[in-house]
């Protein structure tokens, strides 16, 4: 009796802890922090902020105009801002088993307005996210990438 209860506790707490990590991962990948500027002084801020740490920026694109223009509605602004580091992504890709991770790169910043008329800044964990492959991804993304997506975005922490 004490070896079955014992199995069906193990089993339960396995099903419990699985479906406790499946309803929160999403919440944990994705970032979403309010800023405190419009749609154009926020995109320009972390433009300059990746630039002076290094990134380039590939491109940004206002995606609301893409999805009207394609046959979508109107729809509150949706900028999305493509940044590379070199060395970031080569260390990450020299190896085979990580060029998988190749499309998630660039690294993209979204910067939307919602109903509420507010501009938010929605980004990947990238510390969690190298967590999860572990190696150099881990090292890569848990590491200097994580700690310099903070700065690109320190003027949400100050205002």
């Amino acid at each position: 009796m004490k070896i079955a209860n014992f199995i069906i506790g193990f089993i339960l707490g396995i099903i419990v802890t699985g479906t406790t990590v499946w309803l929160i991962m999403p919440g944990m990948m994705l970032t979403e922090r309010l800023s405190p500027y419009g749609i154009d002084e926020t995109v320009e801020k972390i433009t300059a902020n990746a630039e002076a740490e290094g990134w380039i920026i590939s491109s940004v694109q206002p995606l609301h105009k893409s999805v009207k223009k394609h046959g979508g509605g109107d729809l509150p602004p949706v900028v999305l801002i493509n940044l590379c580091q070199a060395d970031h992504a080569y260390n990450i890709l020299k190896e085979d088993t990580n060029k998988v991770i190749s499309v998630m790169m660039p690294c993209t910043v979204s910067v939307y307005q919602k109903s509420d008329g507010l501009v938010y800044v929605g980004t990947m964990n990238a510390g969690l996210l190298g967590t999860m492959f572990g190696g150099t991804v881990a090292e890569v993304m848990g590491g200097i990438v994580a700690a310099q997506q903070q700065k690109f975005m320190i003027f949400l922490n100050n205002e």
